[in-house]
C-alpha cells in the first residue's frame, strides 16, 4: 500500500516505536528530518498522488518569469515535483522552511536532482513577502500554525499571487460533527496499521501532535480563503481527514 521516499540516506520511522513516559510535542528537528520521508509516505493517504498532482498544475498555471513558493517545503517534494514540470520555463522556485535540519536535507535533494532554479530560505513562513507568484504551496503546514494566524498569512499570499495564479493548500481536516471526525479518525488509524504502525506509535504520535496541529473542517477553510481574498475555492483531493484544495486569487 505504501509509496515510499526514502533514499538511500534515509531511514524507517521507528521514533515512537517504544513506550515513553513523557511525550514532548512535535518538532521537525534532526530525528524527525532523518526519517520524514518514510514518515509521511506511511501516515498520509495518497501523499504520493498529491505531490505529483502539485507538479501537474504547477506545469500548467506556472508563468514565465514568475515565482513559485513551496512554504513549508519540508524535504523539498512538492518543489521538486513543480521543478520537474516548469524546466526551461525561466521561473524560480522559492523553497522555505524554519526547519534548518529539514532545509538543508531538502537542499541536498535538489543538488542530486540538478534542480538549480531553487533559492532556498530558513525563515518562518509568517516572514515572507510573496511577489510576483504563479503559484503558491502549503502542503500540510498551515495546520500547524495558530489558528488566529492563519488568515494574515493568506492575505499576504493573496496580495502577492498575480491573476491567473492558484494556491494549492493541503490539509488535514477535522470532520463536520463528532460522528464524522470519530469516522475519519478511525479510518486513518486503519491506514497507519496497514503500513506498519503500531497501536502504540499510532497513539503516542497523536499525543504528540495535539497541541501543534490544529486541524478544522472544510467548511472553515473555505471560509477563511474566501475571506482571504481568493474568489473560488475548490476541492480536489481528499482521502479521510486529508484535503487538498485549489484557491485562485
Amino acid at each position: 500500500m505504501v509509496m515510499n521516499f526514502m533514499s538511500n540516506s534515509e531511514s524507517r520511522d521507528q521514533l515512537y516505536a517504544r513506550r515513553q513516559d513523557e511525550i514532548d510535542s512535535f518538532v521537525f528537528d534532526e530525528r524527525v528530518a532523518a526519517v520524514f520521508s518514510d514518515m509521511i509516505s506511511r501516515s498520509v493517504p495518497g501523499y504520493a498522488s498529491i505531490i505529483g498532482m502539485i507538479g501537474i498544475l504547477a506545469g500548467k498555471h506556472a508563468v514565465a518569469h514568475s515565482n513559485l513558493y513551496d512554504l513549508g517545503c519540508s524535504l523539498g517534494a512538492a518543489t521538486l515535483s513543480m521543478g520537474r514540470e516548469i524546466a526551461g520555463r525561466d521561473c524560480r522556485l522559492i523553497a522555505v522552511d524554519s526547519s534548518p535540519a529539514m532545509l538543508e536535507k531538502a537542499a541536498e535533494q535538489f543538488v542530486r536532482h540538478g534542480l538549480s532554479c531553487v533559492t532556498t530560505t530558513c525563515k518562518d513562513i509568517r516572514d515572507i513577502e510573496i511577489r510576483n507568484a504563479s503559484v503558491v504551496v502549503l502542503n500540510f503546514t498551515l495546520q500547524f500554525l495558530p489558528v488566529e494566524e492563519r488568515l494574515s498569512l493568506l492575505r499576504n499570499i493573496h496580495a502577492g499571487m498575480r491573476g491567473e495564479g492558484i494556491l494549492v493548500l493541503s490539509e488535514k481536516i477535522a470532520g463536520s460533527d463528532q460522528e464524522e471526525d470519530l469516522v475519519l479518525a478511525e479510518l486513518h488509524h486503519a491506514f497507519k496499521r496497514a503500513n506498519g504502525y503500531s497501536d502504540l506509535e499510532i497513539s503516542q504520535k497523536r499525543t504528540a501532535l495535539e497541541e501543534v496541529l490544529l486541524p478544522e473542517t472544510i467548511a472553515a477553510h473555505r471560509a477563511r480563503l474566501k475571506a482571504a481574498g481568493f474568489r473560488r475555492v475548490d476541492l480536489w483531493f481528499q482521502c479521510f481527514n486529508f484535503v487538498s484544495f485549489i484557491a485562485r486569487p
